[in-house]
């Protein structure tokens, strides 16, 4: 164990990056090649799709959850998609969190048109998540471990002027003259956020977030489609004994082998989604054809899959038809088994595309 480090006390003497270890070393190179394979695959299967916003607004909903899902903050799939397509006028507190968690990603991503990453790209996260302005831990007090027991694993550095260091030097790092892979890079920064903890909520998922983002800026990512939470849920045990162990024993092998494998296993998942909607959307179309001759099949069979719980509205909006027709549409489709009717809260039709839902939960 680091002799600096107690867990009961606040780690004011966090450490910098980099880590004082070979953090390139011939497993951690070879399984950043696997990993990297992966990400070309997933960027290819996106790439072949002709209208990305089939994946860009669905696929990150399921990182929404997910990410929630770390911070014991669960909703169902139901509940998220019928809350982003605004079925339920109340969702539950739980779907409203999700969603921010999917609002901050997006409007992270559009950040990065403007200005990098940076400290002040969390700080603008960890306020849309929170659904306030938030900015560093003022109060002392701040511990990670179990909170009936108050027993600490790891107490993070305390007061606004030593956060704020450490978040400056973090900030210094991913622009320094390291040399080394994004991957890599995207291992060492999300330990050191983690570890630094800055706010007083929201600092895992506003991590996983900085994740996804600094691959779109290394150009790793063309969109925020990585399902990178769904692997750390699975794993969530192993997460954060990695983390605690970099702490501990300086363990950095061990924890960015464990990021590599997430990413690896993350865009391959992604990928195999994507190519499985695509084909959905394919046989949809077909369908469409068969039973509805004369409509823009494609283009239907695209906001079925975008959108799997559909209004007549839905199909105005998108300017395919005019509300006549887009319920006869939507019924004739019902009737044929391709989607399930049923009413939202505030009793208008809604037509539910099962199988889509099915893929992407």
């Amino acid at each position: 164990m680091s002799g600096s480090f107690d867990p009961n006390v606040p780690f004011n003497q966090l450490p910098g990056l980099p880590p004082d270890a070979d953090v390139e070393n011939r497993a951690i190179l070879k399984a950043v090649i696997r990993a990297r394979e992966q990400l070309a695959v997933l960027d290819t299967s996106c790439r072949l799709i002709p209208n990305p916003e089939i994946i860009t607004s669905t696929i990150p909903l399921r990182e929404a959850k997910a990410s929630t899902e770390i911070e014991n903050i669960v909703t169902t799939n139901d509940e998220l998609f019928r809350a982003d397509h605004g079925i339920d006028s109340a969702p539950t507190p739980e779907a409203k969190e999700a969603l921010r968690y999917n609002t901050a990603l997006h409007e992270g991503r559009k950040s990065l048109l403007t200005r990098p990453l940076s400290a002040r790209t969390a700080i603008d996260v960890c306020s849309v998540l929170q659904n306030a302005p938030v900015d560093v831990r003022a109060t002392p007090g701040t511990y990670i471990g179990d909170g009936r027991s108050e027993v600490r694993r790891y107490t993070p550095p305390s007061g606004p002027e030593t956060i704020r260091r450490h978040l400056s030097a973090w900030e210094r790092f991913i622009y320094s003259d390291h040399d080394l892979d994004p991957l890599v890079l995207m291992a060492l920064t999300h330990y050191q956020f983690e570890a630094v903890h800055p706010f007083p909520d929201g600092n895992g998922r506003t991590g996983r977030i900085l994740n996804i983002l600094l691959l779109i800026q290394e150009g790793l990512l063309e969109l925020p489609v990585l399902y990178l939470s769904g692997v750390i849920v699975r794993h969530k045990n192993e997460y954060y004994d990695r983390l605690l162990s970099v702490t501990t024993d300086q363990d950095w092998e061990g924890w960015i082998l464990f990021m590599l494998r997430a990413v690896e296993e993350a865009a391959r998942e992604t990928a195999e989604l994507i190519d499985t909607l695509q084909a959905h959307q394919e046989a949809t179309a077909l369908r469409i054809r068969d039973l509805l001759p004369t409509s823009p099949a494609k283009e239907l069979a695209e906001l079925l899959v975008t959108l799997p719980y559909v209004r007549i509205r839905d199909i105005e909006t998108a300017d395919l038809a005019k509300r006549q027709t887009a319920s006869h549409w939507l019924t004739t489709l019902a009737g044929a088994g391709l989607l399930e009717e049923a009413r939202s809260d505030g009793r208008q039709k809604v037509f539910i595309n099962r199988d889509a839902l099915r893929i992407l939960t």
